[in-house]
């Protein structure tokens, strides 16, 4: 989570005591390289940003001074110094205010956006991996550009080119039609990239088609997969032939292989073409009907300060909260009783905020991170959980982590011992500490992607049989080897064993046409669980919603992802989910079901049972929501729910600004007996 400050906080670069002073002569100010008030930058690349002032009859006024200043959240994507060296790290856009001064007049300040784009087109995929096709079918294929740097260029032109008297005709735009027998090999062109696929035409011999499924019933969001077996006049099949998927009615999805999945509960036909021959399947779909009521069991609300992370000693017995805008403090809660939750004691600590706090698996030991600390002195703090109630600091490690701590996680693995994997605000990279004595905190290994500073982001880190699912912002999803031992990986040695990246501008344009350039975007959160990730976006707009009352009118965006890494090799998202109104945050997995804190969307529970395409949130699989909104709070009557962790069948949610909320998720209620 992003300091909310830092989202919303409106850039002051002109001195207050210099309000009072006559107007400026400014009028305008020119920029250079600009065209008119926007920079354009390639990313990873730097620009110097220089300015001269005009007045109102447009002469230049030659002793005016220059400051440029950093505005709205771009931060992650890039740095501009105040002498207008603008160093980019990554695609987006960031917002630039330009301050004109003369002596005894007041400053004149003039906004500016630099966009920051991808770099030529070096390589192109094309898909889908069809590659036979019979005379007579027809066949989409799609051209994706991407950077040297992995930046998908999404509005880049491509040129497909094809030889005369070819097996196929290009109908246009990737479109061919298989016209006789032979190969034809296609070129897909874009600059300097280019990227060929040949495909083989055979004689259509298909006398018939038959659809089989895996499953006779199914219910909305249920992935149903279909075959499609092509025989000759004498009955025997015909082998490597791709048909093309069709469905009706349109609420839904289907696959190249043919996985459907329907988002209503409805009858849908599913087609498969093969040119002129085609079949069709019927299916019908059941309502999903997971829908459950919540009871509230306890609440504890906070009023001081903003409510950060959450976590239950393993007994079950003890919560310990975080804090933040200024808290500097860490609470123990007895939760012996659900509905009564007591703070017991607390840690004060130089941060303004306990951001994360995770105990070891034996809960003998409790660590939390600090990320604000006057001294920069960040990094951890570790505790002694001798009585849990009352923890104890016993050490700290801050060397090399000055900057802050926003995450850690900790993770025992035999044979090599206890580790605290925590990310650096300053550098992006991910530390591991060896906490075997926890006493005496040893760093052992470090590791970050090939990215420059000013765009190099860790937000979150996982770790799970051996495997660190890193959220690396502008870096997607990566996948360390810390133990597991496929790519020779340990705690000390972490190798890379596959990345996840997307285009996080395309997705949230539309936040950047609400609140303007520099917005918050990027991978946030991940969970892994059986053969998916789930990546979570955080997205807020970069100012809020002008002449609003308060906190109730902004809001946050982005998007659970969800990622299949049944072949770590070619990991690829296959589902999502987004909600009407909210964000999404951290994310909890126990069982089939993921719990989820939706900022002003509250408390999420959602239905993952099974295999997993497409929206979920249309698919019905949304079990329960809580708005976690009271006028108890520090910011009344407005949900901000940050996450939840899931105990003994109870919810603990923690929401910033209303505190601590229990919640149990009841039976359905057909279920119930009178």
């Amino acid at each position: 989570m992003i300091v909310l400050a830092l989202l919303f906080a409106a850039q002051q670069p002109v001195p207050a005591q210099e309000a009072g002073l006559p107007p400026s002569p400014i009028a305008r100010i020119e920029v250079q390289p600009a065209r008119g008030t926007e920079v354009t930058v390639t990313a990873r690349d730097s620009i110097r940003l220089t300015a001269r002032a005009f007045d109102r009859d447009g002469a230049v006024l030659s002793d005016a001074g220059f400051t440029f200043f950093q505005g709205g959240s771009g931060r992650f994507e890039g740095a501009v110094a105040q002498d207008g060296l603008v160093r980019s790290g990554s695609t987006g856009s960031i917002a630039i205010t330009v301050i004109g001064r003369l002596p005894g007049v007041r400053p004149f300040v003039q906004p500016l956006t630099v966009k920051m784009v991808p770099g030529p087109a070096a390589r192109i995929a094309i898909a889908p991996a069809t590659d036979r096709l019979v005379v007579g079918q027809r066949l989409h294929l799609t051209a994706e550009v991407y950077s040297a740097a992995g930046d998908v260029r999404p509005d880049e032109e491509v040129t497909w080119i094809v030889a005369p008297n070819s097996a196929v005709s290009l109908l246009g735009d990737g479109f061919i039609t298989a016209i006789k027998p032979g190969t034809a090999t296609l070129a897909a062109v874009s600059g300097a990239a280019r990227a060929e696929r040949t495909i083989t035409v055979v004689p259509n011999t298909i006398a018939s088609v038959e659809l089989v499924r895996t499953v006779r019933e199914a219910r909305q969001g249920d992935v149903v997969r279909f075959r499609a077996v092509a025989r000759n006049a004498a009955g025997r099949e015909l082998e490597g032939l791709s048909p093309i998927w069709s469905f009706s009615p349109g609420e839904g999805m289907i696959d190249q292989d043919g996985a459907f999945v329907g988002y209503a509960p409805r009858t849908y036909t599913i087609t498969a073409s093969f040119g002129t021959i085609s079949a069709d399947a019927m299916i019908t779909l059941a309502p999903r009907e997971v829908r459950r009521p919540a009871t509230v069991v306890g609440r504890l609300p906070r009023t001081a300060f903003t409510t950060e992370e959450v976590w239950i000693h393993p007994n079950g017995k003890v919560a310990y909260l975080g804090t933040g805008s200024g808290g500097d403090r860490m609470y123990t809660i007895d939760i012996s009783d659900p509905a009564n939750p007591v703070v017991t004691d607390s840690i004060l600590s130089n941060t303004r905020r306990v951001n994360d706090v995770m105990t070891t698996p034996d809960g003998r030991t409790l660590v939390f991170t600090r990320e604000g600390a006057s001294d920069r002195k960040n990094g951890i703090v570790i505790a002694s959980l001798a009585d849990p109630l009352h923890p104890r600091p016993i050490a700290e490690f801050t060397e090399g982590m000055e900057a802050g701590v926003h995450s850690a996680f900790i993770y025992r693995q035999e044979p090599f011992g206890t580790h605290v994997f925590a990310t650096n605000d300053g550098t992006g990279a991910i530390h591991v500490i060896n906490i075997d004595d926890p006493s005496a905190p040893r760093e052992v290994g470090r590791w970050r992607t090939d990215r420059p500073d000013a765009g190099r982001t860790l937000h979150d880190v996982d770790v799970q049989d051996g495997l660190a699912y890193l959220s690396y912002w502008n870096d997607g999803l990566v996948i360390l080897d810390v133990g597991k031992g496929i790519k020779g990986g340990s705690p000390a040695n972490p190798q890379l064993v596959a990345q996840v990246k997307y285009d996080l501008n395309a997705l949230y344009r539309d936040v950047e046409a609400v609140g303007g350039p520099g917005f918050i975007r990027g991978t946030h959160t991940a969970w892994r669980h059986k053969d998916y990730v789930f990546i979570a976006d955080e997205v807020f707009p970069a100012s809020p919603v002008e002449g609003a009352k308060d906190a109730s009118a902004g809001r946050a965006y982005g998007r659970l992802q969800v990622v299949d890494i049944s072949d770590l090799a070619a990991p690829r998202i296959v589902a999502h989910y987004e909600p009407e109104f909210g964000g999404v945050h951290n994310v909890w997995v126990a069982g089939d079901t993921l719990y989820m804190g939706a900022y002003n969307a509250g408390f999420r529970a959602f239905d993952i049972s099974g295999e997993l395409r497409g929206d979920l949130r249309t698919q019905g699989r949304e079990m329960v929501h809580l708005n976690t909104a009271d006028m108890d709070g520090s910011t009344k009557n407005t949900a901000m729910t940050w996450g939840v962790v899931v105990r003994d069948g109870l919810a603990y949610v923690n929401d910033m600004y209303n505190g601590l909320w229990i919640v149990r998720m009841e039976p359905r209620r057909r279920d119930l007996t009178p």
